[in-house]
């Protein structure tokens, strides 16, 4: 009996531990728990107020305005005498660039800086050659890219100086050069409409860039190769501003026209210039008389027109050959709350420069282009009474225009 009692005894004892263990744990685990509770509810609660605080803010719309500076010179008309002298001056080699040097500094801020090359650049295997069939050295291009021009005008009346292979060395080297926007000679008529409808952009800016030419000296185009020289035609200028004119901003004209050595507008040139004014033109950049011609807003402000920038170099021998206008405008995009895009052409404002030069033995030496303002009597006599000369030539239909360019160096 006692022995039973004991063994009685003995497992209440038991049960009581272990109800006293279990019931320590079950106390320990309700701590344990509201621990982890109290730990994860707060670490939820710093989540959310992460959360809260990486929502992005609701962005307000506003409008929008971007602009792009456009720079712009007249012809390189590369005669022996200019490239004899970079010859000399770069001892054996051709080196136009100290040709530019007073330039560069003004040339090289602009968003886009443009040019037009009068001469074929052929390449030395064709031989260099003056007046009337040119081939000029690559090495003219070679100083305009250096001084910042990145958008340069082929179409001429002397694209076909050299014949199909001129025009073929010249395009393949033009697409060596990088940046560089060249219109009015292809290799082949695919390339040629692919160029005429690239759009290009600078600035959130988008433009589209084509360089026409009225003849090429009476010099045929080969037969099927229409390409090698943009000859205008309405039909072909309809066409082509169509493949483009919806995806662009701005659509910019190159145009070799007009009559040799005329300070005055014939009538062809503003029949051009209305026409493509109508299909959607906004700036047309005029190059071929030699001379400086007057500038104009036309069809209600819708379209510039600079009709000749003269001559930027040549050896034409000449104050009127010696004299060229630097012009710049601003490309401006509005976007409005609605998207809406308006786009304009202001700030017109012009610069003359002139072709200084030495005499040696009655030949031209040491040529570079000088600003009117910065010209001293002994490079151009009487410099002053000729920039009153020439202003007044550009003022003629735009008599408000600013002289002085932006960037003056």
């Amino acid at each position: 009996m006692k022995k039973n009692k004991r063994k009685v005894k003995k497992k209440i004892k038991v049960i009581f531990i272990l109800g006293l263990l279990l019931i320590i744990v079950g106390v320990a685990i309700v701590f344990v728990d509201k621990d982890t509770l109290l730990k994860l509810s707060k670490e939820k609660g710093q989540e959310k107020t992460q959360e809260k605080k990486e929502e992005p803010k609701k962005e307000v719309k506003k409008e929008q305005d971007y602009s792009a500076k456009i720079f712009m010179v007249g012809d390189a008309l590369i005669h022996s005498a200019v490239y004899e002298d970079a010859y000399r001056n770069g001892n054996g080699a051709y080196d136009f660039k100290p040709m530019l040097e007073v330039i560069k500094p003004i040339s090289s801020q602009y968003d886009l800086a443009y040019y037009n090359q009068e001469t074929i650049l052929g390449g030395a295997s064709l031989g260099y050659s003056n007046y009337p069939l040119f081939n000029s050295p690559q090495e003219v291009g070679d100083a305009f890219v250096d001084a910042g021009f990145n958008m340069v005008s082929l179409a001429t009346n002397h694209t076909m100086d050299k014949g199909e292979k001129g025009v073929l060395n010249s395009v393949e080297y033009w697409k060596s050069k990088t940046g560089v926007v060249a219109s009015g000679q292809w290799s082949s008529q695919e390339e040629r409409d692919s160029s005429i409808a690239t759009v290009y952009e600078v600035n959130n800016i988008k433009y589209a860039f084509i360089s026409y030419t009225i003849w090429t000296n009476g010099l045929p185009t080969p037969i099927g190769k229409d390409y090698l020289s943009n000859l205008y035609s309405e039909e072909k200028a309809q066409a082509d501003i169509a493949s483009v004119r919806d995806k662009v901003d701005f659509v910019i004209v190159a145009m070799h026209w007009g009559t040799e050595y005329s300070f005055k507008v014939d009538a062809k040139q503003e029949e051009i210039a209305n026409y493509l004014s109508n299909l959607g033109v906004d700036l047309i950049i005029g190059a071929h008389p030699h001379v400086i011609q007057t500038v104009e807003y036309i069809n209600d402000n819708k379209t510039f027109v600079i009709y000749s920038l003269g001559n930027f170099i040549s050896d034409q021998n000449d104050i009127d050959n010696f004299t060229g206008l630097a012009f710049e405008v601003t490309l401006n995009k509005h976007i409005d709350l609605e998207d809406n895009i308006t786009k304009s052409i202001t700030e017109p404002k012009g610069e003359l420069v002139y072709t200084t030069t030495t005499k040696v033995g009655g030949v031209n030496h040491n040529f570079k282009i000088v600003p009117y303002p910065q010209l001293t009597d002994q490079q151009l006599y009487n410099h002053a009474t000729y920039y009153e000369k020439y202003k007044a030539i550009v003022n003629e239909r735009y008599p408000n225009l600013t002289w002085g360019l932006t960037y003056e160096g």
